[in-house]
């Protein structure tokens, strides 16, 4: 009886690193493939801790936490796994109590460290207990989705929501490590890896126009995970986002401008509330609305939202907002991180690669003439 040809193995590129330069805090993203196995040795030599618990969500983990929790108990660490449930409405404060309970009951201490392993909600509300839990312990960022491995998982910055608004309580907490298996996008539903891309763009975008063109390329490959490509892409974004946090670890200027299409995006996730539209759509639709609105303050040259939206279309991403009344965005937008004496400093393209901020109040973001397409 003949046997079936096995499948070639696709060639895959060799792992890349990035650093995030902080002084004694910095840290190094490590991108490849099959990289699950090896991150206990790496957990153990970065932080030296004794005890892990490794937070995921339930879908996440019946994939990946077996091969996590093996790995870390092979480099000799007391390894635990802990589940919270799915979508940006688990980042509240209730769940955050939750955590803590079980960070005592387990014994954690300060030579502990939290695993993150998951999307950017795992992230932000792993990194945000412990950032918190005895005034801080190590934790590492083993990001499973595009978005948080090219922009949550870097940086430091963790929050929970309010019901009043996204990420309202939060800090600044540095990983000690972030450690990316390109491999696990495969599973990832075409919808999240989209999404994702949304921030690949936005880098490319706000900072490096040559990036952006490439992306312009590559586009398809890069929906289909073609490895030749998407590692190096990624590496990019990854890097931009390391530039920019190593020059302003604490927003106060240059960081600001990562929030380009997440004034408008944040407001329509809100008035979602935090269901059926993902962080990345709703990042798009407002990096579309402000490059419309960057051309029409005479910030931008013409052609400038037209390049950026399709681009994103390409990618699979919607790019015109909800159709909320314009009060009710209004209202949305008066509840912002980044706002100061009723003024928000709101992100726009100069050109393609090049971005500031506007202090902008919520009237001049939506002019009365406002339309959903800017």
């Amino acid at each position: 009886m003949s046997r079936r040809p096995a499948k070639p193995r696709l060639a895959v590129p060799r792992p890349r690193s990035v650093k995030v330069a902080l002084g004694e805090r910095s840290y190094s993203i490590r991108l490849g493939y099959g990289m699950l196995a090896d991150l206990g040795e790496q957990v153990a030599r970065t932080t030296g801790a004794r005890r892990a618990v490794v937070i995921t969500v339930p879908e996440v983990g019946r994939r990946y936490a077996g091969r996590v929790l093996r790995s870390l108990r092979a480099a000799g660490l007391k390894a635990e796994r802990l589940d919270v449930p799915d979508g940006d409405a688990t980042k509240n404060l209730k769940q955050l109590g939750e955590l803590y309970t079980a960070f005592l009951a387990r014994g954690l201490d300060r030579s502990s460290v939290v695993v993150a392993l998951g999307g950017g909600v795992v992230g932000d509300l792993a990194g945000f207990a412990a950032a918190t839990y005895l005034r801080g312990i190590p934790f590492v960022q083993v990001p499973t989705t595009v978005l948080a491995m090219v922009d949550a998982s870097i940086g430091g910055k963790v929050a929970v929501n309010l019901p009043e608004g996204k990420n309202l309580v939060g800090a600044f907490h540095q990983p000690r490590l972030v450690w990316i298996d390109l491999e696990v996008l495969r599973s990832l539903p075409k919808r999240q890896r989209a999404a994702g891309f949304a921030e690949v763009v936005k880098a490319g975008a706000l900072w490096d126009e040559r990036f952006f063109a490439k992306l312009e390329r590559d586009a398809e490959a890069l929906m289909r995970l073609d490895p030749q490509r998407l590692l190096p892409t990624l590496q990019r974004a990854c890097a931009i986002k390391a530039e920019v946090v190593a020059r302003d670890e604490h927003e106060s200027g240059l960081r600001m401008l990562l929030n380009l299409g997440h004034t408008l995006g944040h407001a329509v996730e809100k008035l979602a509330g935090y269901q059926d539209i993902l962080h990345g759509e709703a990042v798009a639709m407002g990096m579309v609305y402000a490059g419309r609105r960057s051309e029409q303050l005479g910030v931008a040259p013409a052609g400038t939202a037209e390049r950026l939206e399709e681009l994103l279309r390409r990618c699979n991403l919607p790019t015109e907002l909800p159709r909320h009344p314009r009060s009710a965005y209004l209202e949305a937008l008066r509840v912002d991180k980044k706002s100061r004496d009723s003024r928000i400093r709101y992100i726009v393209l100069r050109r393609i690669g090049k971005a500031e901020a506007l202090e902008l109040t919520a009237a001049r973001i939506l002019p009365a003439n406002w339309d959903r397409r800017g």
